[in-house]
């Protein structure tokens, strides 16, 4: 087993170093981007956690006015509708906090992709420099 693993890491250094550039440049600047991508995306789902804690704090606090006894069975109906309504209201500024997350997001990660685009742009005309100046 030792033999065949070894036989195929030889084979694929054979493969990486036919290759013009240095891949091990190429492996640590994707690693990097990919800890960009991964941390874009850490901090849009934390951000929607804490959306979503504040939202249901303020929807249990004002659900707390329908545990309250009534005397009459339509101050049940009047509270019901009261929070139904504050709940439709206070839908659409959550709604739009979490559409500004995902704007936020959205926003980095074309900036990533752009930046890695432009860098892949230099280091692919390096190496085809180097190429051409090899080949002369």
């Amino acid at each position: 087993m030792t033999n065949t693993t070894n036989d195929f890491m030889k084979s694929f250094e054979n493969l990486f170093s036919e290759i013009p550039g240095n891949y091990n440049d190429v492996l640590k600047n994707a690693a990097e981007y990919n800890a960009k991508f991964y941390k874009v995306a850490l901090d849009a789902a934390r951000e929607n956690a804490e959306l979503s804690q504040a939202w249901t704090k303020a929807a249990i606090a004002k659900a707390e006015k329908l545990a309250v006894a009534k005397d009459e069975p339509a101050d049940y109906a009047k509270a019901t509708a009261d929070f139904v309504t504050e709940q439709v209201q206070a839908t659409p500024e959550h709604v739009a906090a979490f559409a500004e997350v995902a704007k936020k997001a959205q926003t980095k990660t074309v900036e990533l992709i752009l930046a890695a685009g432009k860098e892949m742009q230099v280091e692919a005309s390096k190496v085809a420099k180097k190429a051409t100046k090899q080949a002369a």
